[in-house]
């Protein structure tokens, strides 16, 4: 897993509340075992029409936000089932933070433990930051560290994070890594006992 520290970047909203896992990735898009390849699918039935035409008026086809890296979204984010396949789709899409005012429990933990920074800041703040993603050339930096969000108009806020979860993305280690931690321990352990059979 990559590190995280801070991240810049362009924001998109998807003002919607309740965006389920099914809307993020449906469901006949999860045939793959790897974690790669899902980003072109992600909230496609929101995108794509039944032809497979672009939908002009969904945020994510305009050309403006083509590059952003930080989506905001309505409350309750990530609800539905706990498919692991959603934070995959948003990474790999190029969304390295989610900005909402609440997450689905399962979907904030997954997201964590593959590199995706979810942050909840309160209503009037995420609102905030939808009015102000709609313009040109913004930008909104988020600091894990130091546990911001800013941007260069003035907006700051202060976002939670459990301090594990915190060491866990600073130093890039989802849960194979956190057990390579203990890699001498595992072996010297697998090696006492091979002696003992």
């Amino acid at each position: 897993m990559e590190t995280f520290t801070l991240h810049k970047g362009k924001p998109v909203a998807v003002d919607r509340d309740n965006v389920d896992t099914d809307q993020i990735i449906p469901k006949q898009f999860l045939k793959r075992i790897e974690r790669s390849g899902y980003g072109e699918f992600l909230f496609y039935d929101w995108r794509f029409d039944s032809d497979g035409s672009l939908v002009p008026d969904f945020v994510l086809n305009d050309a403006k936000y083509r590059n952003a890296s930080i989506l905001i979204a309505g409350t309750n984010f990530g609800c539905g089932s706990s498919r692991e396949h959603a934070p995959w789709s948003l990474y790999d899409h190029g969304f390295r933070v989610v900005i909402a005012p609440s997450f689905a429990d399962i979907f904030y933990n997954n997201s964590l433990k593959n590199g995706l920074l979810p942050v909840a800041l309160g209503h009037p703040e995420v609102a905030e930051l939808m009015g102000r993603s709609k313009g040109d050339a913004y930008t909104i930096t988020v600091d894990l560290e130091n546990q911001t969000v800013k941007d260069d108009k003035g907006f700051s806020a202060l976002f939670e994070i459990d301090s594990f979860r915190k060491y866990c993305l600073i130093n890039g280690l989802d849960d194979i890594g956190l057990t390579l931690k203990h890699e001498k321990k595992i072996t010297d352990y697998e090696k006492l006992h091979s002696i003992a059979a």
